[in-house]
């Protein structure tokens, strides 16, 4: 993959600064952010670019938040902005005082909103867009998004599909880092993600946190990697890493800030005894995940310790990227009741839900889909559709509101 993707959070981009003074386009690193922000600066909406990275504006910024404003009467994209922390109250007071939408369009890789004066300073002021690693749906050009689908009570009609762990093995080893792309695999893309993940954790954590407490973050980051698409123990984490079971925690809420790990709430509707709380955890990337692992394409497709957890840590994510797109307002949970599970539930604003399960499988048993139907008969109206993600050769119905459909449906 060498040209570039358009990406579809740029349409969210654009409608953001049609009504909002700040918007912050943040994300992990090498997802497309620079690129993003300016090929709308020089488009749909002009303006002149900053990056921090360069050493005479940051500068010039730090020693003089207010003054370095001073000198853009237009809009202005801040690459980088984490880099001078300093600057948002500025841009803050900046706002307040001309409250005219798209005044700023900042970027970052860590999460400097995670400081709670700043984010209560610009509370009203700002939208935030998270931009993430490609999904298949822009890789493939694809217009179709499958969460709108689910929440009109549909499901795509998929013919012809890879058939077996083939469907998803080689997609699943590359991931979506479009520099991760650009390598041939093997040994050089391997390379590229151990390097990824030093820089992200010495640069990124060291820039919002006390770098002298996480020289544990590397080993968590692979436990979590191992544990994916399963419940988050905090105490059991702690125990492997002779922690406390409270720093831990806010380890794994750092990884978050970071964009290399991401957790889903458990869903908690209420219509059942013994429904489990904690969330799962997941690693953003499917690429990212696999090198974690040490699995390369040949050993998701084969080693079946490996195959079901990458599998559905890659259908989560890409759910998680749709979602944000889809024209439903929607958000992705996980779900257990007593010995009961459904991999993943999406819930629109207006309590309507989506089920997903994950099966690495060409063939879907009644026991795969039990409790989707059963889920589907407590909710009523409010259960739109149901799906099994299989490998799988077509959709396939399995009775009301509910179908086998191959992997390639999450783009096709």
């Amino acid at each position: 993959m060498t040209e570039l993707v358009p990406r579809r959070t740029r349409r969210l981009v654009v409608e953001a600064l049609a009504d909002t003074r700040v918007v912050f386009v943040t994300g992990a690193r090498q997802v497309g952010k620079s690129t993003l922000v300016r090929e709308i600066a020089a488009g749909e909406h002009p303006a002149r670019v900053v990056s921090f990275d360069d050493d005479g504006p940051r500068e010039a910024a730090r020693l003089d938040p207010a003054g370095f404003l001073e000198g853009f009467p237009g809009p202005v994209v801040i690459d980088e902005v984490q880099r001078v922390p300093g600057l948002l109250l500025a841009i803050k007071d900046r706002v307040d005082r001309d409250t005219r939408p798209g005044r700023f369009l900042l970027t970052g890789s860590a999460n400097v909103f995670a400081s709670r004066r700043v984010h209560e300073a610009l509370t009203g002021r700002m939208e935030t867009i998270v931009l993430w690693p490609l999904a298949q749906a822009e890789t493939r050009g694809s217009d179709t998004n499958i969460v709108d689908l689910l929440f009109a009570g549909l499901a795509p009609d998929v013919e012809g599909a890879p058939v077996g762990r083939a469907a998803f093995a080689s997609i699943i080893a590359a991931g979506g880092y479009p520099e991760a792309l650009r390598r041939p695999g093997g040994r050089r893309r391997d390379r590229w993600f151990a390097n990824y993940i030093q820089d992200t954790l010495d640069t990124d954590l060291r820039d919002i946190s006390d770098a002298l407490k996480l020289v544990e973050l590397p080993r968590l980051l692979r436990l979590i990697a191992a544990q994916a698409a399963n419940e988050l123990v905090y105490r059991n984490l702690a125990r492997k890493l002779d922690l406390t079971h409270e720093t831990v925690k806010s380890y794994v809420e750092l990884l978050e800030i970071v964009f290399l790990a991401r957790r889903l709430p458990a869903w908690r509707p209420g219509i059942g005894t013994r429904e489990v709380r904690a969330p799962k955890g997941y690693i953003v990337d499917s690429g990212l995940l696999a090198h974690l692992l040490g699995a390369d394409e040949r050993r998701i497709g084969e080693d079946d310790q490996i195959t079901g957890k990458v599998l559905e840590n890659f259908v989560a994510m890409e759910l998680l990227r749709l979602a944000d797109w889809a024209d439903t307002d929607t958000r992705l949970y996980h779900y257990r009741q007593g010995r009961e599970e459904i991999d993943l539930i999406l819930e629109s604003r207006a309590g309507d839900i989506a089920a997903i399960e994950v099966k690495a499988t060409a063939t879907v048993r009644p026991r795969d889909y039990a409790a989707i139907a059963k889920l589907r008969d407590a909710r009523g109206t409010h259960f739109k559709a149901g799906i099994v993600v299989y490998a799988g050769q077509q959709t396939v119905p399995l009775g009301d509101r509910m179908w086998a459909v191959p992997v390639s449906g999450l783009w096709e």
